[in-house]
């Protein structure tokens, strides 16, 4: 009888503790959505936060997930990832070398048009135009520094629809990349690369689990990535020992970040961060980066 009672005191115990662990834990994500929804409401324009704890799924937090964004720069880690796969499936090698030009074909019309320095982030690379360059050194321009140039030759070589193709397979299901950098008149047309705060975090999610490539691509990818060169959202406000693999993307009134962050505790999540409509870019671009503190200072102490 006895010791009937003390199994069942046990148990009951047990259970009390697990129902004080799972309010304690709810209560503390309610706390941050509470406080990132307060900072979101700083901002004049329209913002979407995916938050994926890879660490504690439990613990992850997604607002405005679905909402249609313009894609800017973030397109980009799709067009990597694709080059990733027809390298593997022998199309090409990326140390093989193409030439650079500067002409490319408007998706309305197939009209030429050409890139302008002016609005690139990547003034360089248009020293070499008319030579040959790697088609690594490309992709790693494309990533780190933002190059439009080489974004457009390399979606020439690996095509648009083929892109948007491998993203479905990865299960983003509303990213769409149409065309390349610049296209004046599919912009005008409405036609332009697009994504959602999921797709880009499940993206992410694919390159950080290996399900994007194979298990050596994805570490090349992550490599890229976290030799990121615009460091003013996801990286901001967080400790210089916290490593970032990420991709910005602005364009006017239009300001991302998406990326897998690592704590030195091995502690990984990933995060996007979206926005468009931004009557001030620079307070809305630091406020964003502030949602990456408040996110961060989430995961490492709980």
């Amino acid at each position: 009888m006895t010791l009937k009672i003390t199994m069942t005191t046990g148990l009951l115990l047990l259970f009390f503790v697990a129902i004080s662990s799972c309010k304690k834990e709810t209560s503390q994500k309610e706390n941050l959505e509470t406080t990132i929804l307060s900072q979101i409401d700083s901002i004049d324009g329209t913002v979407a936060v995916a938050f994926f704890n890879l660490s504690a799924p439990e613990g992850s937090l997604f607002i405005n997930v679905d909402e249609k964004f313009h894609a800017a720069s973030t397109m980009k880690v799709p067009v990597m990832i694709e080059l990733f796969k027809q390298a593997a499936e022998e199309k090409f090698n990326l140390n093989d070398s193409i030439l650079l030009k500067n002409e490319f074909k408007s998706i309305v019309d197939s009209s030429l048009y050409s890139m302008d320095v002016i609005d690139d982030s990547d003034d360089i690379i248009y020293n070499k135009i008319g030579s040959k360059v790697v088609i690594s050194d490309l992709m790693y321009n494309m990533i780190t520094v933002s190059s439009n140039l080489a974004t457009n030759v390399l979606i020439e070589l690996v095509d648009a629809k083929k892109v948007t193709a491998t993203m479905r397979d990865l299960g983003a299901e509303h990213i769409e990349v149409l065309r390349g950098v610049e296209d004046q008149k599919a912009y005008d047309k409405g036609l332009s690369n697009s994504t959602t705060a999921r797709d880009l975090m499940l993206i992410m999610k694919a390159i950080a689990n290996d399900r994007a490539g194979s298990q050596k691509d994805c570490a090349s990818m992550l490599t890229i990535l976290k030799n990121q060169q615009f460091n003013d959202m996801i990286p901001l406000y967080l400790p210089k020992e916290v490593k970032v693999a990420h991709k910005t993307g602005s364009i006017t009134g239009v300001h991302h970040d998406a990326g897998i962050v690592y704590l030195p505790n091995g502690r990984t999540y990933v995060l996007v961060l979206l926005s468009k409509n931004l009557k001030d870019f620079d307070k809305g671009t630091d406020q964003l980066a502030k949602i990456s503190k408040t996110i961060y200072d989430y995961v490492s102490t709980n």
